[in-house]
């Protein structure tokens, strides 16, 4: 039978402590290498960078494919000069994008377009993604701004036009010569000097004066581009209907043919007022004889040039106008124009338009003190032209309504 260790008896203190535990294993050499601390350091910085940078794709993409908060289209400008915070600024102020600016930063940086953002008005599209927003301003198609030039202005009247509206920057150095502009409905972005305006509208005068000339009827007396365009301003001035330009255009030709002095009243007007294009008063009847190089009831031919920038419309009609003998035309009451070959058959002509104008007065409540410019008929244009041609080597006809349909504001010639 084995002896048992003798039993040696504790104090109660003594029996509560814990037994020594034995201790720690030494760590192997191998754990206490540099290298593997290094080593450990760096696997668990890559762990961390690509949780980092899953979840900023995650929050960049949902940022860049989540719909904005535009509610619907609109148009910003994107000042010159403006650097991409500034630019973050403007979309944030204009509502175009809800992130903060360096998130719009981040995004342009994210799409590589940090050397492609160029200034401009652009028109975002309603919820545009931000995505949308900096692809918008990277393609650089800006807002087009469609102005309409009107047939029959001068150049210093389209001068003042484009002075006034406020999408031009810069000013005119000089009024272009007068024909020289083309008048049409162009299309610029908001910033276009006025300069490259004019040098547009004179780009387009030349092209299409060049394609009409070569297709001219080459029977005309015209013997230059300039003297068609002197000549289409006249017509242009003379009436607005389509279906009558190339009918004008002949009364003028055959009327040049016989060396016939032209007698067209927007040519006196140009010659009392030049590039401001209206008088603001009747003709009085001593203007009418007054001598002047642009007014065709005095000179022989054409005036020394155009007295407005026709269009496209009156080039064409006169390079090729209607083959007819009329050598005369007024208004007919209705916004148009009776046409004849014969000085007795216009006279008829003129004194059925007295007897259209007589009765409408007539019919007019409480005439004023001064009488006003006789009313058109429904329908008709607010001032029925008139120009008159007569031959000088008869009785001078009644007079008409001054020519230029296109200037409603244009007076009736007073009677002496």
């Amino acid at each position: 039978m084995s002896e048992r260790p003798p039993i040696s008896p504790r104090s109660p203190r003594a029996a509560l402590e814990p037994e020594q535990l034995p201790p720690p294993p030494k760590r192997s050499d191998r754990a206490r290498n540099p290298f593997v601390i290094v080593g450990n350091a760096i696997f668990t910085i890559l762990i961390i960078l690509m949780i980092g940078a899953g979840a900023t794709y995650y929050y960049g993409k949902q940022a860049l494919e989540s719909p904005g908060p535009l509610q619907e289209d609109k148009i910003v400008n994107i000042p010159a000069r403006a650097g991409k915070r500034d630019i973050a600024d403007v979309l944030s102020r204009e509502g175009v994008i809800n992130v903060n600016p360096w998130v719009f930063i981040g995004g342009v940086f994210a799409l590589k377009a940090s050397s492609d953002l160029k200034p401009g008005e652009y028109s975002f599209q309603k919820n545009a993604s931000l995505r949308d927003v900096i692809a918008t301003i990277v393609d650089g198609k800006v807002v087009q701004h469609a102005i309409t030039i009107p047939e029959g202005l001068t150049s210093e009247q389209i001068v003042t036009r484009l002075s006034d509206n406020d999408i031009f920057t810069g000013s005119v150095r000089e009024i272009p010569r007068e024909g020289t502009l083309l008048p049409e409905t162009y299309k610029f972005p908001r910033g276009t000097t006025r300069d490259q305006v004019i040098q547009r509208l004179q780009q387009a005068q030349k092209r299409v004066l060049a394609e009409i000339w070569e297709r001219r009827n080459t029977d005309t007396p015209l013997k230059s581009p300039d003297q068609l365009v002197t000549l289409a301003s006249i017509v242009e001035k003379e009436t607005g209907r389509a279906d009558e330009r190339s009918r004008v255009a002949a009364v003028f030709v055959n009327r040049l043919r016989q060396r016939m002095k032209l007698q067209s009243d927007p040519t006196i007007i140009y010659g009392l007022v030049g590039g401001k294009g209206t008088l603001g008063r009747p003709i009085k009847r001593s203007e009418i004889t007054q001598p002047s190089p642009y007014n065709t009831y005095v000179i022989d031919g054409l005036p020394p040039g155009p007295i407005a920038n026709p269009g496209r419309a009156s080039l064409e009609a006169t390079a090729n106008p209607a083959r007819t003998r009329d050598l005369f035309f007024v208004a007919d009451g209705t916004g148009g124009h009776a046409f004849t070959e014969t000085y007795d058959q216009h006279a008829k002509n003129v004194a059925k338009l007295r007897a259209s104008e007589k009765q409408i007065q007539n019919d007019t409540v409480e005439p004023a003190d001064d009488p006003a410019p006789a009313a058109a008929t429904p329908g008709a244009d607010t001032n029925p032209t008139a120009t008159t041609p007569k031959p000088t080597n008869q009785k001078k006809p009644p007079r008409g309504r001054q020519g230029a349909a296109q200037q409603t504001n244009s007076p009736p010639v007073v009677q002496r």
